[in-house]
């Protein structure tokens, strides 16, 4: 990391490419098996109008070196494209992602920033998200099919008393679950520090209480299943997971430890070319399919553990 670097800031790389080379870079990703964490790697459409120009971009906790270039051009086949790095300081970047953000509607929820007033339907729930450095603002397609798949499962009469979203971002699924079923226990978990007063700020600003008990919300700081407050939690009848294809195959057996039988998992952040190594691994670990969504180039799947 370079000498004026401030703890908290990030750096960003992005590079542009058509739909088809981002998306074989990001399933060669996925079969990195030792690909650094610190880099995290997303790949989206950079306008609604134009469906075949998309984006790589990759956040680091730290100053890029050649080393971590040199990792995202190797995976395009061939022809990489030009990849640049910037510095996102913190404030800075809170101020530039709010601008533009748009309120959008998923399933009974309407999730907007503060510029945007709260819906006047009393049948939808208005949650108040910042647009800032922690995902899950409900813009991506992902985070919107997750809050239309958690309403239908309400709606076909799924009754849960004990949940958890795994990588909550800003704790926005987290909030969702409460809302359809208020008398749950409910856990939040992120592996980035910075989440914990992200959720915290969010409960507050929505009204949500933070807690142990029943409708209220527990945070805590993990990689994946790996502490021993979440473990001892469980065992959970849903837990909700909107990440990556490569970590959700991985946690897959956690997964499976930490969910009673009859429960339901909840999974997204997975292209639809990589449903199917996705969905092997979780058969294995003794689930099924109970239904997915499709969400543009993204599968949203609702598995169930079997009996």
């Amino acid at each position: 990391m370079s000498a004026d670097s401030d703890e908290g800031d990030s750096w960003k790389i992005s590079g542009f490419a058509p739909k088809a080379v981002v998306k074989a870079a990001l399933l060669a990703h996925d079969n990195a098996w030792d690909w650094d964490a610190q880099i995290v790697l997303s790949g989206s459409e950079i306008a609604e109008d134009r469906p075949d120009e998309w984006q790589i971009e990759a956040w680091l906790p730290r100053d890029p070196t050649d080393a971590d270039m040199a990792a995202i051009a190797a995976l395009f086949e061939r022809d990489a494209p030009a990849l640049t790095s910037e510095k996102l300081v913190r404030q800075d970047w809170l101020t530039v992602s709010q601008q533009g953000v748009q309120p959008i509607k998923a399933g009974k929820f309407y999730i907007h920033t503060p510029d945007f007033p709260a819906s006047d339907n009393r049948a939808i729930t208005s949650v108040m998200i910042p647009a800032g450095q922690a995902f899950g603002t409900g813009q991506h397609e992902t985070t919107a099919g997750c809050l239309a798949m958690l309403t239908h499962m309400k709606r076909t009469g799924l009754a849960i008393r004990n949940t958890a979203d795994i990588g909550t971002g800003t704790g926005l699924l987290a909030f969702a679950a409460l809302d359809l079923w208020p008398g749950a226990f409910a856990t939040a978990s992120d592996i980035d520090a910075v989440c914990a007063a992200v959720v915290a700020d969010n409960c507050a600003a929505n009204g949500l209480a933070f807690g142990h008990r029943k409708g209220q919300l527990t945070m805590v700081i993990a990689d994946g299943m790996e502490d021993a407050l979440l473990q001892a939690r469980g065992p959970y009848d849903l837990l909700i997971a909107n990440i990556l294809a490569g970590p959700l195959v991985e946690l897959a057996p956690d997964f499976a430890a930490n969910v009673s039988t009859g429960g339901h998992v909840l999974l997204a952040g997975l292209l639809t070319e990589q449903e199917p190594t996705v969905r092997r691994a979780y058969r294995a670990a003794g689930f099924r399919l109970a239904t997915k969504l499709i969400q543009g180039d993204w599968s949203i799947l609702w598995l169930r553990k079997r009996r």
